[in-house]
């Protein structure tokens, strides 16, 4: 069974922040990373997770930069800003919230 992108609409964003707490990395190793986590079962589209970069870094959450890479092309790596470590911390809660809730319910 495969997970619906029903279920994760409106966390992309803080999954993304969650990868970028262990360490700054760029959009094909997140999604890599995330793949993993499910067992294959989520990824996230490019155009998905190129619009949550955006998002992100324009609300200051993630600030991006090249990488010096000498073979191959080069890679635009996302790290995470103290306010997007805040912002992920309140997400999170708010999910343990929801999730407690939701548990309750069905």
């Amino acid at each position: 069974m495969s997970i619906t992108s029903d279920l994760i609409r409106g966390h992309t964003e803080t999954i993304i922040l969650g990868q970028l707490i262990a360490k700054d990395s760029y959009g094909y190793e997140i999604n890599k990373a995330i793949q993993e986590k499910t067992d294959n079962q989520y990824e996230l589209k490019e155009a998905t997770l190129y619009s949550a970069f955006r998002r992100l870094e324009q609300a200051g959450f993630i600030l991006s930069y090249w990488g010096d890479e000498t073979t191959g092309a080069r890679r635009r790596y996302y790290s995470i800003t103290p306010l997007g470590k805040e912002a992920y911390r309140q997400n999170k809660q708010d999910w343990e919230r929801a999730k407690e809730l939701i548990d309750r319910l069905i």
